[in-house]
């Protein structure tokens, strides 16, 4: 009998609510401050973080429901990230993490530990490269960690709530 890989990635479904519920009651102005001037804005890194669930998840691996979020415009992922130009509010925000967890919810619904090995193939820069489907999911929580983290001390260093994954509910 072959069960769901969710007992594994339990916690995911908090760590998405945490970095959503905080960014959904930010003011634009709020949004729009950068860690540094080179760096993104909070609602662009945001933003980027949930479009790689749509990039590595349908585009990479096939799994369906892209056209249901913000990040697809018909043919392929987008990422906000790439048009600064077109801040983001903080309710767009909260929207496009929802809909792009219901994507993540659904694998971890449907995939197996078998399922972890299955290889898939990406074209990046000129090159074919190999991924499994678990260093695809492990890429995904670490880089939505990576962006908490960066989030969190923005943040934190501008007097704003920061994100806290772990605390208890």
């Amino acid at each position: 009998m072959s069960t769901s890989i969710r007992p594994a990635y339990h916690m995911w479904p908090q760590y998405n609510r945490r970095i959503r519920d905080v960014i959904a009651g930010m003011t634009d102005e709020q949004l729009a401050i950068r860690p540094a001037p080179d760096l993104l804005p909070i609602w662009a890194a945001v933003g980027h973080t949930a479009a790689m669930r749509i990039y590595w998840l349908c585009s990479v691996v096939g799994e369906p429901g892209a056209e249901l979020t913000p990040f697809w415009d018909g043919s392929e992922a987008v990422d906000w990230a790439d048009d600064l130009d077109h801040p983001r509010s903080g309710e767009e925000l909260a929207a496009a993490m929802d809909s792009t967890f219901a994507i993540v919810e659904g694998c971890l619904d449907r995939w197996t530990i078998d399922m972890l090995t299955d290889e898939v193939q990406r074209s990046y820069a000129g090159t074919v490269q190999v991924h499994t489907r678990s260093s695809i999911l492990q890429r995904l929580l670490t880089h939505e960690g990576w962006h908490a983290g960066e989030l969190s001390q923005t943040m934190g260093i501008h007097g704003l709530e920061q994100i806290d994954l772990w605390r208890p509910d």
